[in-house]
């Protein structure tokens, strides 16, 4: 028989573990919003935010559904909203980095190639 999380907690923590580990719970959550979550934060209809990206409010729904996109969309996106997009990369044993270059309005010149000679 399945027993529930709420029960397992009951019987192996007291009220005011429960009662920190649910606070920690919300505030890892509030740190991973969605795209809609992210948007209604700041306080934006997907009307509002479709007319200062010139796109449609259709458009702007089947944005926040996707799980898939291009920097340079969800760039726009998070820069409609008045805000500005970074890429952390992390790795276990150094500290986080920025990313650069991956975001920016132009792209990079691939370098000339040079022809091989036989």
């Amino acid at each position: 028989m399945a027993v529930s999380a709420e029960d397992v907690f009951q019987r192996a923590m007291t009220p005011e573990q429960r009662e920190a580990a649910a606070r920690r719970a919300d505030e890892l959550t509030a740190q991973y919003l969605t795209l809609q979550e992210l948007r209604k934060a700041r306080e934006l209809t997907q009307t509002q935010l479709a007319t200062v990206m010139g796109k449609s409010q259709v458009n702007i729904a089947q944005l926040e559904k996707r799980a898939d996109m291009l920097l340079s969309t969800l760039r726009s996106y998070i820069e409609a909203m008045g805000g500005k997009l970074n890429l952390v990369v992390e790795f276990p044993d150094r500290e986080p980095l920025f990313l650069t270059g991956l975001t920016d309005d132009e792209p990079k010149p691939l370098p000339a190639r040079h022809p091989v000679e036989p």
